[in-house]
């Protein structure tokens, strides 16, 4: 599977890579955005079969992001990780079209979790 990261961390994106691959979810090709715009690029470009993005990002955020893919027509599986425990982050990004809401601090096991869901 192919799987965009997206955080404006260069630390917290190798974290969420390290915890995909320590899930035993499969193998994967990872590519890395630093913020939404630039993620918004390579998922029309290089096509992903996941985005996994930040809430909170300068320039765009995780939402905004997800919702213009699918004002792009993209249905790319979509997971969103956040700091943020409430219910209504959840709700806003489900019903914005996320797969999932994995919260921070995050294991492998969450995303096993989460990626089981994807298929």
């Amino acid at each position: 599977m192919k799987i965009l990261v997206v955080d404006d961390s260069g630390g917290m994106r190798d974290l969420v890579r390290r915890a995909v691959a320590s899930s035993n979810s499969g193998d994967h090709e990872f590519l890395e955005a630093a913020n939404g715009v630039e993620a918004l690029k390579k998922v029309l470009t290089e096509k992903p079969d996941l985005v996994i993005s930040d809430w909170y990002m300068p320039e765009m955020s995780g939402l905004a992001l997800l919702r213009a893919i699918r004002a792009n027509g993209s249905n790319v599986h979509f997971g969103i990780i956040t700091a943020d425990s409430s219910e209504e982050i959840q709700k806003t990004a489900t019903d914005a079209g996320a797969n999932f809401v994995i919260r921070k601090p995050f294991t492998a096991d969450k995303f096993n979790e989460a990626l089981a869901t994807l298929n």
